[in-house]
């Protein structure tokens, strides 16, 4: 699953770069195996549970694939959005360089990737990494809602295009939120601590 997801991510920011509107359809057109995929874990999760009742590390592994479950299914949402986007771009002039947009989703697909590794490997530090690089993200997508905006109001003619890459922008804000939430409970699972609502000295 986390592998069709991260396709997904790369084929939607693919696709918004190079105009391909083939490209964005790929990216529809396997959003029903994300789906299925997110319900057949549900299915055997909730099956563990019910009839094996684990405890401790075991408990704590599978509450984490299920929370971790269904932020891979939100971010094959997002990228799916991201494709519709690009579709609609494809057939537009384009109001600036998409310089940002592919720095961004990078950043994005690269945490993704160090989050489920982290999950996977038992990883704290690639863990703590991927919580360091959501500011940076964050960052982008300011800048990008800050240079958009002075688009707009200086062509009125770029206000769909402008809108469109603004919901881009914090769709891959977004996809690299549910990345951290990974590395959260990456983290959480390693070293049992939790650091969802509140700062972590970073090392």
């Amino acid at each position: 699953m986390s592998a069709l997801v991260e396709f997904a991510i790369y084929t939607s920011a693919l696709a918004l770069a190079e105009r391909d509107e083939a490209q964005a359809r790929h990216v529809l057109d396997n959003e029903s195996r994300i789906n299925n995929m997110q319900i057949e874990i549900d299915e055997l999760s909730t099956r563990l549970l019910a009839l094996e009742q684990p405890v401790a590390r075991d408990l704590r592994f599978i509450t984490a694939a299920i929370k971790i479950n269904s932020d891979l299914e939100r971010m094959g949402d997002l990228a799916v959005n991201i494709a519709e986007r690009s579709i609609s771009l494809a057939r537009a002039l384009v109001v600036r360089p998409l310089i940002d947009v592919p720095h961004m989703a990078d950043l994005a697909e690269s945490m993704v990737r160090k989050a489920l590794d982290a999950f996977v490997k038992g990883d704290a530090d690639l863990a703590r990494s991927v919580l360091v690089s959501d500011d940076a993200v964050d960052e982008l997508r300011d800048g990008m809602y800050h240079e958009l905006v002075s688009y707009m109001q200086r062509d009125p003619a770029a206000v769909r295009q402008s809108v469109d890459l603004m919901f881009v922008a914090h769709d891959l804000e977004r996809i690299a939120d549910h990345a951290t939430n990974i590395a959260e409970v990456a983290l959480y699972l390693v070293e049992g601590i939790d650091v969802r609502h509140h700062a972590e000295a970073r090392k």
